[in-house]
């Protein structure tokens, strides 16, 4: 089960902001051609009439791009550890990343990924 800390707002670099804002505007240029208009609180990574995303299809289309890539296979989620070991190995403090983990505590993140924290 899921904590009260699942779903959380995060702080995104500003590179990443701006990709986000990029496509959001490819979407609503490719709604308004469709005749659709796209809301204020839509997800910014909708199906084509603006309904949310089934959370599997992520994974199928990072699967499919991974099977093409000479890149070594894993999962999506995966990729939440491969941040973390990112982060923590470039200096990002610990609390830093035990909060855009939504981990219970920075002792847990510490406790996880004690392996490449620098120092430890």
């Amino acid at each position: 089960m899921k904590t009260g800390s699942a779903r959380r707002t995060i702080d995104l670099d500003e590179r990443t902001v701006d990709a986000l804002r990029s496509w959001r505007l490819v979407r609503e240029q490719e709604a308004t051609l469709a005749g659709l208009k796209v809301s204020e609180d839509e997800t910014v990574f909708a199906c084509p009439d603006g309904s949310l995303t089934h959370p599997d299809y992520f994974s199928q289309v990072f699967d499919r791009h991974l099977a093409t890539s000479e890149l070594p296979r894993i999962r999506f989620h995966d990729l939440r550890h491969t941040l973390a070991t990112i982060l923590l190995k470039a200096g990002v403090h610990v609390k830093v990343v035990s909060e855009r983990l939504g981990h219970s505590s920075p002792a847990f993140t510490m406790t996880v990924y004690q392996h490449v924290i620098p120092g430890m």
